[in-house]
């Protein structure tokens, strides 16, 4: 009778190592890249909520002149979030000329950055 065996051969088992070597080694600079474009989208997603929390504060503050913030400086425009800014990001402080608009930029504490537009108004 003849038995017949089951089972993997060294030489298979070491291709699969080596196989899944490769894959670890080209994977992992990838998933390691993700945090600072996950940075970049979290402050690209502030510059956003700054940019339309300006938009509506000039809406707002042109129909009732005693509702919304006056905004003289890009860094008037955190006042303007409902909330408040995290403390993990700054505003540039350019001023802004009521009736105009200026280009802002955010910047969070580990290096990312972006622009919104800031809207001037007394």
């Amino acid at each position: 009778m003849k038995h017949q065996q089951s089972g993997f051969t060294l030489i298979e088992l070491i291709m699969v190592i080596v196989i899944l070597g490769i894959l670890a080694a080209t994977a992992i600079p990838k998933f390691q890249d993700l945090s600072s474009d996950a940075r970049t989208a979290a402050t690209e997603g502030m510059a956003g909520a700054l940019g339309a929390a300006s938009a509506i504060n000039l809406a707002t503050r042109t129909i009732r002149a005693t509702a919304g913030v006056a905004v003289d400086t890009c860094d008037d425009i955190k006042s303007a979030l409902d909330g408040s800014l995290p403390t993990e990001y700054t505003v540039s402080t350019g001023a802004i000329t009521a009736g105009s608009s200026a280009t802002c930029t955010v910047t969070h504490t580990d290096g990312g950055t972006a622009n919104f537009t800031g809207h001037g108004i007394n």
